[in-house]
C-alpha cells in the first residue's frame, strides 16, 4: 500500500492500513487540512468548495467521505459528481467558489486515487500553500462546525456542458470549418469521464461520426490509463479499420491529450502543445509560449518562427502556470499532453485542446493528420534513469556535471539541463528516491539514446571518482 502527501494533495492506494494507503481516516483528515486552512483564509466568509471526480471505482465513497468533512468544518459544498479536472477548475470562479477538489489519480492504476487541491482561482494551490496544508494535516489542527453551523451540500449534474459552451464561444474555435469537414474520430476515453465529456463537444464542434471506445464511465480501465503509444493499440487498430480522420485519447481525468494519425501512428504527446500553439500563434500575431525543462524543442521553433519569445519552466503544472503569468503567455502547457489555454483558464484541459487542433486542422489545409504532423519539426526524446543508492549525494553529482559542461549553455532552474545546438539533455533528482531522471532530445532516436548513455557514463565516473574521495 502507498501514501503519497505532496504540497499539491494526497495521493494513495485504497484500503490498507491509516497512514498506509488511502484509507477513510487518511481522506477525512486531509480534506479536514485542507478545509481548515481554507477557513483560514477566508475567516471573514463562509467558504464554498466545488467537488467533482473522475469515474474510477473508489470516487463515490471518496467523494461521501470528503463531502461529508467539509460540511462537518461549516463548510458548502457543490457536487459536480462525475466530471473531469478541468471542468472543476472553470467551476471554482464561476461559482464564486473559495476552492476546488478533484478526486482523480490521473492517469495511475485503478486501485489509486488522490484528493487535487485548488485555490479560489481554480487552480492548483501553490508550494507555500500546500506546505500549510501538510503542516494542519500533520498536527491535526482543525475544529469542526457546531450543529446550527453545518455546510450544506448542493449538485450541479450539467458543468461539463457548462464547460463545453465556453470552449465554443472562444474566437479562436471554429465550429462552422470543423463541421464542413464531416470528421469520422475515434475516442478512447478509457473508461473515464472522458466517455461523458469528448462525445458531447464533438457533437457541439459538428462532429456526428464518433467511434467510441472505452467510452462507459464504469471506472473498470481497459488497459493502463495513462495515453502512451504501448497503451494504444486498440484505437490505433480501429483508427485504421474505419478509415477514421483523427483518434483521440485522454486519461481518466481529461487533462491530457493524446492523437492519433489517420494510419495509426501516434501523433505524438509531446505534439499535441506543438500544433495547439501553431494555430493559437497563428491568430496572435505571434506571442509568447511556455513549456517545461522536459519538453520538446519542437515548441521553441513554432514559437520563433512566429517572432514570439520561448520560456522553460521548472516540471509541473503549477511551475508551468507560474511561468506562463510572467511571460505573458498565450499557449503553454507541457509534453505529457497537456495544453493550458490562458483565454479559457490557467489549467491542462484536454477539451480545449481538442477543439482548437481541430478547428487547426479544419482550417490548415493539410488534407491528413499525419501530413500536419509531418509540417513541424521532427524531433525525439530519450527518457531514462539511473538508480544510485541512497548515500550518494545527488546535488553534488548535477554540480559536477554542470561543472563539466560549463562552455554549454546550462538551465539550473530545475536540475540541470544541458543544450548542444539543437540537442539538449535534461538531468533531475526525484523528490522521494535516489534516482536521477535523464531526458535528452535530438533529430533522430539513436542520437537522443546516445547522448542519454553519455551523460549516464559522466554521472557513473563523478560517482566513482566520489567513492575514492
Amino acid at each position: 500500500m502507498t501514501l503519497i502527501k505532496s504540497i499539491s494533495g494526497i495521493r494513495g492506494t485504497i484500503g490498507g492500513k491509516p497512514g498506509e494507503g488511502l484509507t477513510p481516516l487518511d481522506t477525512v483528515k486531509f480534506a479536514s487540512a485542507y478545509g481548515t486552512w481554507l477557513k483560514n483564509k477566508n475567516a471573514d466568509k463562509k467558504c464554498k468548495v466545488i467537488l467533482g471526480r473522475d469515474a474510477r471505482i473508489s470516487g463515490e465513497m471518496v467523494q461521501n467521505l470528503v463531502a461529508s468533512t467539509l460540511i462537518g468544518l461549516g463548510i458548502d459544498v457543490v457536487n459536480l459528481g462525475l466530471s473531469t479536472t478541468p471542468t472543476v477548475e472553470v467551476a471554482v470562479p464561476n461559482e464564486n467558489a473559495q476552492g476546488g477538489i478533484i478526486l482523480t489519480a490521473s492517469h495511475n492504476p485503478i486501485q489509486w486515487n488522490a484528493l487535487k487541491l485548488l485555490n479560489e482561482k481554480g487552480e492548483f494551490i501553490s508550494g507555500e500553500d500546500g506546505a500549510e496544508v501538510l503542516k494542519i494535516a500533520e498536527e491535526e489542527s482543525f475544529e469542526y462546525a457546531q450543529v446550527r453551523q453545518l455546510g450544506e451540500i448542493s449538485t450541479i449534474d450539467d458543468y461539463i456542458e457548462k464547460h463545453i459552451q465556453m470552449i465554443l464561444d472562444l474566437p479562436l474555435v471554429n465550429v462552422e470549418a470543423i463541421k464542413e469537414k464531416k470528421y469520422r474520430i475515434a475516442v478512447d476515453a478509457v473508461n473515464s469521464t472522458g466517455g461523458i465529456a469528448i462525445p458531447k463537444l464533438l457533437n457541439a464542434l459538428g462532429v456526428e461520426d464518433i467511434i467510441k471506445i472505452n467510452c462507459e464511465p464504469t471506472g473498470h480501465f481497459a488497459h493502463n490509463p495513462e495515453p502512451l503509444p504501448e497503451n494504444l493499440t486498440e484505437i490505433s487498430t480501429i483508427v485504421k479499420k474505419f478509415n477514421a480522420h483523427l483518434g483521440i485519447v485522454v486519461d481518466p481525468d481529461v487533462d491530457r491529450l493524446a492523437l492519433v494519425c489517420e494510419d495509426g501512428e501516434m501523433f505524438g504527446e509531446e505534439y499535441t502543445l506543438v500544433a495547439v500553439a501553431d494555430y493559437v500563434l497563428k491568430h496572435n500575431n505571434g506571442g509568447n509560449t511556455v513549456s517545461n525543462l522536459s519538453s520538446t524543442r519542437a515548441l521553441r521553433d513554432v514559437t520563433e518562427k512566429y517572432g514570439g519569445k520561448y520560456c522553460a519552466s521548472a516540471v509541473g503544472e503549477v511551475n508551468v502556470v507560474k511561468m506562463m503569468k510572467e511571460c505573458n503567455a498565450v499557449i503553454g502547457g507541457e509534453g505529457n499532453g497537456g495544453v493550458i489555454y490562458p483565454a479559457l483558464h490557467y489549467g491542462r484541459d484536454a477539451l480545449v485542446g481538442i477543439a482548437l487542433f481541430l478547428s487547426h486542422l479544419a482550417t490548415s489545409g493539410y488534407k491528413s493528420v499525419s501530413m500536419l504532423r509531418a509540417s513541424y519539426p521532427n524531433y525525439h526524446i530519450s527518457k531514462n534513469k539511473i538508480e544510485l543508492t541512497p548515500e550518494i549525494d545527488v546535488d553534488a553529482i548535477l554540480e559536477e556535471i554542470k561543472q563539466k559542461y560549463s562552455k554549454q549553455p546550462i538551465n539550473t532552474v530545475d536540475g540541470v539541463k544541458i543544450e548542444f545546438d539543437k540537442e539538449w539533455v535534461h538531468l533531475r533528482k526525484s523528490n522521494t528516491e535516489p534516482i536521477i531522471r535523464i531526458y535528452s532530445e535530438s533529430e533522430t532516436k539513436t542520437t537522443a539514446d546516445n547522448l542519454a548513455k553519455k551523460l549516464m557514463m559522466d554521472i557513473k565516473e563523478v560517482i566513482k571518482e566520489m567513492m575514492v574521495k
